[in-house]
């Protein structure tokens, strides 16, 4: 597997895995099967595994630790705070008083003495993101933390928090059917020397050819009415695309991902081996089959806009 630099100097492996569906939003899961499914991925180069402390309300940590027992130094470890999850609901919090216990939480979770990769999971609205981001700078001076990142901030908030404390990363959705950030988070990341780790490469599943019912599509326009009619029809066309080169449409839109820059390192997330085994393959997807992708799937023509529903869907993921 090809490797990536993110940021401030780390070090990832070109393909990560989003492991949020081991535990949450895509029907039950189980754990021994998801077990031999992160081995699986190591073994084979996806060696850069994100997690959060809300997937599965701490399950996700906790399940990942079964794998890092024993291979902790060949994987980069990514987890995230300030989405809380509990029996009352879910709510944002990055107040600066409770990071360090949030980070002490997600190492005793996963088993580890220190996170390659801490991430702002969403800006507190009742916290200047500054105040959050000093107190995580100060888990990298405790060693608790190598590298820091925010997820889904606008360019303003990437600044503010770069004026702080270096940052390795911003993740934000982003994919071949939702491509918004590229005209501001994609520019300003570059501009301040901030790798693009893109969650939800595969479209929630759509560009993968995934459509039914979860968690994470029902309430999400782009799956409904005329809009889902209009997006299968657009994926039946790069489908097309796809079979011309023998690979699939899910190949074809992480490759076309990844050519967006060595800045760019998509998480897609699987509990399938097969599907595993398929995204690792995208590496290998012929550069003429991406160039030709933007004729055939180009931005305007996807339908519907998540904004209506990013308030509630995004804050869960």
């Amino acid at each position: 597997m090809e490797k990536r630099t993110l940021g401030d100097g780390l070090t990832v492996a070109a393909l990560g895995l989003g492991c949020m569906g081991l535990s949450q939003g895509y029907g039950p899961a189980d754990d021994a099967t998801s077990v031999a499914l992160l081995h699986t991925a190591i073994d084979h180069g996806v060696t850069f595994l994100d997690t959060a402390q809300s997937y599965g309300a701490g399950h996700n940590e906790r399940l990942l630790a079964r794998v890092l027992a024993d291979r902790r130094d060949e994987v980069t470890v990514a987890t995230k705070f300030g989405i809380v999850r509990g029996d009352d609901g879910v709510r944002l919090d990055a107040h600066p008083d409770r990071i360090p216990a949030y980070c002490d939480a997600s190492l005793a979770r996963l088993g580890t003495d220190v996170i390659d990769l801490y991430y702002l999971h969403r800006v507190d609205p009742d916290v200047p993101v500054e105040e959050s981001v000093g107190a995580m700078a100060a888990l990298v001076t405790a060693g608790k933390v190598r590298h820091l990142g925010v997820s889904e901030v606008d360019p303003d908030q990437l600044a503010r928090a770069v004026a702080v404390h270096p940052i390795a990363a911003v993740q934000s959705e982003w994919s071949l059917f939702w491509r918004e950030i590229e005209d501001d988070v994609v520019p300003a990341a570059r501009r301040l020397g901030v790798g693009i780790v893109p969650y939800s490469p595969l479209g929630r599943g759509l560009l993968a050819g995934s459509t039914g019912p979860a968690a994470f599509r029902d309430n999400d326009p782009r799956f409904a009415g005329p809009a889902r009619d209009a997006n299968l029809a657009l994926l039946s066309d790069i489908r097309a695309l796809a079979d011309e080169y023998r690979v699939t449409s899910a190949q074809l839109a992480l490759a076309w991902l990844l050519a967006r820059g060595t800045d760019v390192v998509p998480l897609p997330g699987t509990r399938n081996p097969a599907r595993l085994a398929e995204n690792i393959a995208a590496t290998a997807v012929p550069a003429e089959a991406v160039d030709r992708l933007d004729a055939v799937a180009p931005r305007t023509a996807w339908s519907g806009d998540r904004a209506s529903f990013a308030a509630y869907g995004s804050a869960r993921t």
